[in-house]
């Protein structure tokens, strides 16, 4: 996971406009920054990235039904022209905004097991590293976590297309085949102390994160998600013991 930018480190500049990171806080702090002096190339790409950091922080902020196209305006600082040229609805805002979401998802997974799996050649412990670099990443925070654009689109189901929610539903069932697999692999080097489940095991992980999220922003405790991944490792490292502690 990469580094998670404070609002001090946030200062607007040229440079600054056209870097983009895949941290889901930095797009929730995006929003809330000046664009003044940061200028828009002429293909529309800045303003069409504006709108849709300032409807995502909404969304995070308040529900997709109270972030109306006004307020959206209202936060990206364009016109009305500017944002039915990019998006000719509500609705097709949603979908382009959840597309981009999913595929930030699916970059840091893919990322993350990447880096993971630097680490070691046994499944065990890529896995377990892979729920640590997590558990770090979300140690950065020094403020409570904006939430998941995924659970906020499934809270308010109703106002979205199957076509929109599909995505949702594909980036779900991603990480469990992903981590699915990566479970029975494990499950067969380092047999589970009770049977398991290897689907149902990978599903957990976004389990935890969504309750994580709620209970991070209800509480107000930044450290929240961290701790829940914490257990989540200590879950695994429990369920598939190494063999000497079989043996032991």
């Amino acid at each position: 996971m990469t580094k998670i930018w404070s609002r001090q480190n946030l200062v607007p500049s040229t440079s600054f406009c056209e870097r983009w990171t895949d941290s889901y806080q930095t797009v929730y702090l995006l929003a809330k920054l000046p664009t003044e002096g940061c200028p828009m190339p002429r293909d529309g790409t800045a303003t069409r990235t504006a709108i849709l950091d300032a409807a995502e922080a909404l969304i995070l902020e308040s529900g997709f039904s109270a972030a109306s196209v006004d307020r959206v305006i209202a936060a990206a600082g364009i016109t009305k022209g500017s944002f039915f040229y990019h998006f000719d609805s509500k609705a097709a805002l949603a979908r382009a905004l959840i597309d981009r979401f999913a595929a930030l998802d699916h970059e840091k997974l893919d990322e993350t097991l990447r880096r993971a799996d630097a680490l070691s050649d046994d499944p065990r412990q890529r896995m377990l590293a892979f729920v640590g670099l997590l558990q770090e990443e979300m140690a950065e925070l020094t403020e409570p976590y904006p939430g998941c654009l995924f659970a906020s689109y499934c809270a308010e189901a109703g106002l979205f297309d199957e076509a929109t929610l599909q995505v949702v539903r594909d980036s779900m069932i991603l990480w469990r085949e992903r981590l699915g697999t990566r479970f029975a692999n494990i499950a067969r080097r380092h047999p589970p102390s009770i049977a398991v489940d290897p689907a149902s095991l990978a599903d957990m992980i976004t389990v935890v994160y969504e309750g994580a999220f709620i209970l991070s922003r209800t509480l107000r405790e930044p450290q929240a998600v961290a701790r829940q991944l914490a257990h989540y490792r200590n879950y695994l490292e429990l369920l598939f013991p190494l063999d000497a502690q079989i043996r032991g």
